[in-house]
């Protein structure tokens, strides 16, 4: 099984008709109809954890979440521009949303594929057969093999452990009681905190029943106030892969994302512009605010408007995004960027499209 969603890759190129539209929008009035495929909304911005790695930290986890009207009225606007997906994340835990299972399932009503990424520790039990119903796949942040190392990082109680282990083995024999399709999994940042259980965790999904488990690298955040791992050396720890290659079957996989710890291993972008942003991705913040780049938070040239304050339609189309497009084309130095940000992959993949080989006609 291994990496069959392309995890440590991406799959902007199974989106052909998108990616023409934005290599021959040569006009505003061109490049302000290209939607963004995929959108990562944070309904709530506080957290029951303070995990050590947490790249939003300096948000600030405020008890603040989406007017449920607002949010639908949204994800209605976005789904008519020709938003695909929507991941239910961000700043603070998803699931101390209220009525989150309720917007799932508008996700679905409206054509938009949902997802979620999630500690899985304050997840209703009644709801989670509408997330296995809607969702077409649960992620689960999971950064240790033992409740104490799990408690040390995700910096919450040592029964936390039991808590998400005991959810996912109910979420895992409701799927398979009721054959719903969504792809449950569960993930762990890699650091020198943890790396001496991934195994033990490998074991532990496999046991549950997941369909896989993801092993990521650390990415500091440029605006993070958590500094702790900037400089972890991964050199030291891809001997882990061979170890966990051995829980590989056809119904699960570790996806060990060796690709992109290669990438933070040499710390330099293989491109030279961010062609993304801000077209095929966006960000919407628990305060309501739009984003074309999650990297940059806060930041005003990449904040293009407020859903309170008007349409996602109007938002995507409108004077601030132009900026930005303006902004993205002819003066950001990427130099300052995140390493292996979400779009790293796809950046890599546009960049190539713009700057075509010699033999790229013979086929």
């Amino acid at each position: 099984m291994s990496d069959r969603y392309n995890i440590d890759s991406h799959k902007l190129m199974y989106h052909p008709l998108e990616v023409a539209k934005w290599l021959t929008a040569d006009t505003w009035e061109k490049k302000k109809k290209i939607y963004p495929v995929y959108v990562e909304i944070s309904p709530y911005g506080g957290c029951n954890h303070r995990c050590t790695f947490c790249a939003l930290d300096f948000m600030g986890y405020k008890n603040i979440a989406l007017e449920e009207s607002v949010l639908i009225e949204t994800l209605n606007d976005m789904a008519k521009g020709g938003v695909k997906s929507v991941m239910f994340a961000g700043e603070g835990e998803p699931l101390l949303y209220k009525n989150l299972d309720k917007i799932v399932q508008h996700c679905s009503e409206v054509g938009i594929d949902s997802a979620l990424t999630t500690n899985f520790v304050p997840v209703n039990r009644k709801s989670i057969d509408i997330f296995l119903k809607h969702c077409k796949w649960i992620k689960v942040s999971i950064n240790a093999g033992s409740a104490k190392t799990y408690s040390q990082i995700h910096q919450t109680r040592s029964r936390d452990f039991d808590k998400v282990i005991e959810n996912l083995q109910y979420a895992a024999d409701i799927k398979r009681k009721n054959g719903y399709s969504c792809t449950l999994g569960a993930q762990m940042i890699l650091l020198p905190d943890n790396k001496d259980e991934a195994v033990v965790l490998a074991r532990i999904a496999k046991e549950i029943g997941l369909d896989y488990l993801v092993i990521k690298p650390y990415s500091q955040h440029l605006s993070s106030s958590n500094t702790k791992y900037a400089e972890v050396d991964y050199s030291s720890m891809l001997d882990i892969q061979d170890e966990l290659k051995k829980f590989n079957d056809d119904k699960f996989g570790v996806v060990f994302r060796i690709n992109t710890i290669k990438k933070y291993i040499v710390k330099k972008h293989s491109y030279e512009k961010c062609y993304s942003t801000p077209y095929f991705w966006a960000y919407l913040a628990s305060n309501g605010d739009v984003y074309g780049c999650s990297a940059y938070l806060g930041d005003e040239r990449f904040c293009y408007g407020n859903v309170y304050k008007d349409s996602f339609k109007n938002i995507w189309e409108g004077e601030k995004r132009k900026e930005s497009v303006d902004f993205m084309e002819n003066s950001l130095n990427i130099d300052g960027c995140r390493i292996n940000c979400r779009m790293e992959h796809i950046n890599e993949y546009l960049w190539r499209l713009k700057h075509p080989k010699e033999h790229d006609n013979f086929i």
